[in-house]
């Protein structure tokens, strides 16, 4: 069994050299920006798309380097603020993402297995939201529950067959 890794535990990613971690109020308003326009957090209110930004931090990475990799346990989703990143299926290009682009949602919500890996093509910085700050947001207030169901439900549809869900 393997453990689920956090913030703790996962190295931090660089680009150029470093991590920026938790932000000012000015990548605080940019973190905010970024989460808002994830379906998932559709129904999530000013607050708790602040409280959220509030445990994400930012990480960067150099180009070439694989973000998430296929198969591996995932335990955080991403939002692309800088940079460019393809996606990857058994070793084949099937996408690419561009800043305001998300991925990594499903494995935020169960820690499961990543359905693609996701490779930086530039230097690239992204939002990177681990899954415990969504389920202790949940357990605090219950209601996010069905939010948090219809954002997801908005996603699945908006995906085309055969695209990945990473």
């Amino acid at each position: 069994m393997r453990a689920v890794p956090s913030r703790e535990s996962v190295g931090t990613s660089r680009l150029l050299g470093r991590s920026s971690g938790r932000h000012s109020r000015e990548g605080q308003r940019r973190s905010i920006a970024a989460l808002s326009g994830v379906p998932l957090f559709d129904g999530l209110s000013r607050r708790h798309l602040r409280r959220l930004a509030g445990e994400a931090d930012i990480v960067g990475f150099d180009a070439g380097r694989p973000i998430v990799e296929e198969g591996q346990a995932g335990a955080a989703m991403f939002v692309i603020l800088a940079g460019s990143a393809r996606v990857e299926r058994a070793g084949r290009r099937v996408g690419a993402l561009v800043p305001g682009d998300f991925f990594g949602e499903l494995s935020a919500l169960d820690s499961g297995p990543r359905t693609a890996s996701v490779v930086s093509e530039t230097p690239l910085q992204a939002l990177r939201l681990f899954r415990h700050p969504l389920i202790d947001m949940v357990r605090g207030e219950p209601g996010l529950v069905l939010g948090f169901l219809e954002g997801l439900a908005r996603r699945l549809r908006q995906v085309q067959p055969g695209t990945p869900v990473v």
